[in-house]
């Protein structure tokens, strides 16, 4: 898909499915720049970056403000560590769901003058999280189910000039994997519970946020598409002694 001549920014784009995100656009031929607190440890070829604090408004206006012209955004930036609801503060978790879904909500505001100019596309990057119980993850999974919904919102009101999607993302392997899953056997165990068998790569997401802000999905805006491997086998079926095949 040739994004030539066009410019996006991805945020939280230095490392993992950011970075990944970065690639994929840079591949398909648009000028490219990633936003985050601190610049990548390893610089992303052919992609720009900017030191922006997404949960600083004023910071995030003026970088966007800056931008001689905008044609797809990218939300991406997120995140949480695991942190079950009891052992933390409401202030702590109020953080997660600020990164996670009011950061994403402040980008789009600050880019939507040239977002509509250009008639262009916001990509939302979203979560399973979102769509099922998240133990461990609770304000995240409440934060990126609202971002899905903020999307269809914004689809609307944005309609016809902007189109906005989220891409509601499964399990993926990154240099961080370790941290949510284990050690290598336990990534391995956690991919086979993947019906396509493996956990999804950073560049799967690009792909997808790439084909989401192309040409090829113009009459694509307020969707949801599922970037997930199959999603997850339900539990019900290994507990079972029914239907069982010999």
């Amino acid at each position: 898909m040739d994004l030539g001549g066009r410019t996006v920014v991805v945020t939280g784009g230095t490392r993992g499915v950011g970075a990944g995100i970065a690639r994929a656009f840079a591949r398909a031929g648009a000028d490219v720049v990633v936003c985050a607190r601190r610049p990548p440890e390893v610089p992303v070829e052919g992609v720009g970056f900017a030191s922006v604090d997404l949960r600083d408004p004023p910071a995030v206006r003026d970088f966007f403000d800056a931008l001689p012209r905008l044609d797809v955004l990218v939300n991406n930036a997120g995140g949480s560590p695991y942190l079950p609801l009891a052992e933390s503060d409401a202030e702590r978790h109020a953080r997660v769901i600020e990164l996670n879904l009011i950061a994403p909500l402040t980008a789009s505001l600050a880019a939507h003058r040239h977002l509509r100019r250009a008639k262009g596309a916001v990509v939302m990057i979203g979560s399973v999280s979102g769509t099922r119980p998240s133990p461990g993850t609770a304000a995240y999974g409440a934060a990126k189910a609202g971002l899905e919904n903020l999307a269809r919102s914004m689809a609307v009101e944005w309609a016809p000039d902007v189109r906005v999607n989220t891409l509601v993302v499964g399990m993926v392997r990154t240099e961080r994997s370790h941290l949510h899953y284990g050690d290598e056997d336990a990534v391995a165990a956690v991919a086979r519970t993947v019906p396509l068998g493996r956990l999804a790569e950073p560049y799967d997401v690009g792909e997808a946020a790439v084909f989401l802000a192309s040409d090829a999905a113009a009459y694509i805006s307020g969707a949801s598409l599922l970037v997930h491997g199959g999603g997850e086998r339900p539990a019900f079926l290994d507990a079972a002694t029914a239907n069982k095949e010999s």
